[in-house]
């Protein structure tokens, strides 16, 4: 076996590798440019579902509002809520196509080279670990003879810093020359693709939707707080005080683009995804949106039970009475519990008066049509940004008393479980 003498390895040597551009998912559309159309299939796509369930009253045990609600509290059609819509996925699609414009163009044919980076990693990281034992009073390399002697060589290994003597691999240079290098550990390989492969994709998601929860609490709280941002922009969200999901991202065509394009722009690229992990970022994020807007409390939804913030939490703040409160969207509401800024009160009984109000509505107008079909009543409208502050004990009896007749009539249409103290 021809050897060179003068080449030495310490860590096991890095495979070479060759670059060439990826092909795209779905042939001929850029990976880049379907990533922008995925959240707008997902998000028509989801919002149908639940209209069909609307419009045909299905599990309507599960509805955290009435149709006699949706009906008569809610100050926009569906037609101008579908036209803005429509408006803010055209803005954000040429953002997006925009910055698209700029993308390098992505590449494959390095992944094993990089496996084999964290591999290396891995191998000096285990340095530390008669140090480490040391510490506590173990000797470390009497430990790893012991291990060896007893068969365990791999652990022996690791105990004695990464020293796997019998673990070597044969190499031809590009000179011709054939020379022996150390190579790594099965384990070792194994760990290094797990953490390429899976932990670091799944950190770039979390960094990224911690930056999206981040921007949008605060900003959102902003545009409470402050009295021109809300009249000028985030008031016509709040003319839904019955969301539905296609309503999700009825907003200012500012607004929208400051609140949920930036944002989940910003989260992209900080957290250095990929365009294939950009489109499930970026639907997943969708369907979160479209799901917290949905009317439903569905107990075998997965999104409504993996965070706390859901359809029950963030329709409180479409209320008027919660309009100052649960700011976090679309994932977690980290900001709220740290902040003070979740609500804290009953909601049992202001759903329950909210719904009689409606149904009375309904009724008189029933009424009036058969006696004048002519004769049009407008609507009382509902103050947008009216705030009830916290309310004592004495002020909560006087709403019981007020609501406690209604509570012996149906049922309200939401559950239990998330109408509490």
């Amino acid at each position: 076996m021809a050897t060179n003498a003068s080449v030495v390895y310490d860590l096991p040597p890095l495979p070479s590798y060759t670059l060439t551009a990826r092909e795209p998912l779905l042939s001929p559309i850029p990976d880049n440019i379907l990533s922008l159309i995925l959240p707008i299939v997902a998000y028509w796509g989801m919002s149908m579902i639940y209209h069909f369930l609307d419009v045909n009253n299905y599990f309507e045990q599960y509805r955290l509002h009435t149709p006699a609600e949706l009906l008569k509290r809610n100050r926009v059609t569906r037609w101008e809520v579908v036209r803005d819509v429509v408006l803010q996925q055209v803005v954000q699609t040429l953002a997006g196509m925009g910055m698209a414009y700029f993308d390098p163009v992505e590449t494959v044919g390095r992944e094993e080279y990089d496996v084999a980076v964290w591999a290396r990693r891995v191998r000096i990281a285990q340095k530390a670990i008669p140090s480490i034992l040391a510490l506590v009073g173990v000797d470390a390399a009497g430990l790893a003879k012991s291990m060896s002697q007893n068969g365990h060589s791999v652990l022996a290994g690791a105990l004695a810093g990464g020293s796997y003597p019998d673990m070597i691999q044969s190499l031809i240079l590009d000179s011709g020359a054939e020379v022996t290098a150390p190579a790594f550990a099965g384990w070792e390989t194994s760990l290094a693709g797990f953490i390429y492969w899976y932990l670091v994709p799944g950190l770039q998601f979390l960094l990224a939707v911690s930056i999206v929860d981040t921007w949008q609490y605060f900003l959102h709280r902003a545009m409470h707080l402050n009295r021109w941002l809300y009249v000028t922009f985030h008031s016509r969200h709040h003319r839904l005080y019955v969301p539905y999901a296609f309503g999700a991202l009825y907003n200012h065509p500012v607004e929208g683009f400051l609140l949920d394009t930036a944002g989940t722009g910003i989260g992209f690229l900080v957290s250095g995804m990929t365009n294939r992990q950009a489109m499930w970022f970026f639907t997943m994020s969708t369907i979160k949106t479209v799901d917290d807007h949905c009317g439903y409390a569905f107990p075998w939804d997965p999104l409504q039970h993996f965070t706390s913030n859901n359809a029950a939490y963030h329709d409180i703040h479409h209320q008027s009475w919660g309009i100052k409160t649960n700011f976090s969207q679309p994932f977690f509401i980290f900001w709220d519990r740290l902040l003070g800024t979740r609500w804290q009160g009953e909601v049992k009984l202001r759903y329950e008066r909210a719904r009689e109000s409606a149904q009375k509505q309904v009724d008189m107008d029933a009424a009036q049509a058969a006696e004048s079909p002519t004769v049009l009543v407008p609507d009382e409208p509902e103050r947008e940004a009216a705030v009830v502050s916290s309310e004592g004990p004495a002020a909560r009896t006087r709403l019981r008393r007020k609501t406690v007749d209604s509570l012996k009539g149906p049922s309200h249409g939401v559950p239990g479980s998330v109408l509490h103290n």
